[in-house]
């Protein structure tokens, strides 16, 4: 569920752990996310391509995982939240009929500049499928605010 208030950065400690979030993978969200990101490698879409080329499955594309990061991170923090920068790796694959399972702690705050620095996983049953960090910029943090 989405925050309908964001969050403010005096209310963030390090420590804190995010709701957790969890995004069911189908065969609609791989393909529309390719399609969307004009991503048309045939192992984001054709299951038979994807075999020849040794996956069992079509696999959800980088774009579409970093994309999945954000609204983890904005369904947290709220609509005035400002992304500043991700950071993210990818491992095990995204496949059909899976869910990915996003977690998160808040690693660090700056108050000179009203950033936090979440650490993030979203798991699947294969795996970790993406790992990293995002700098994001609270309301009411900083110099001057």
């Amino acid at each position: 569920m989405s925050a309908t208030v964001s969050l403010r950065f005096a209310d963030v400690t390090v420590g804190d752990e995010l709701p957790t979030l969890d995004v069911p993978i189908t065969r609609t969200l791989i393909v529309a996310g390719a399609v969307a990101s004009r991503d048309y490698q045939d192992v984001h879409h054709d299951p038979a391509l994807a075999a020849e080329k040794g996956s069992p499955d079509i696999f959800m594309n980088i774009l579409t995982t970093n994309g999945l990061v954000g609204r983890f991170i904005t369904d947290w923090a709220g609509p005035d939240a400002t992304i500043k920068k991700v950071s993210i790796r990818l491992g095990a694959p995204n496949y059909p009929g899976d869910t990915m399972r996003f977690t998160g702690t808040v690693k660090a705050t700056e108050a000179d500049t009203g950033v936090v620095e979440v650490e993030l996983v979203g798991a699947n049953t294969v795996g970790n499928h993406v790992v990293g960090t995002v700098r994001v910029a609270l309301p009411n943090g900083g110099a001057g605010s």
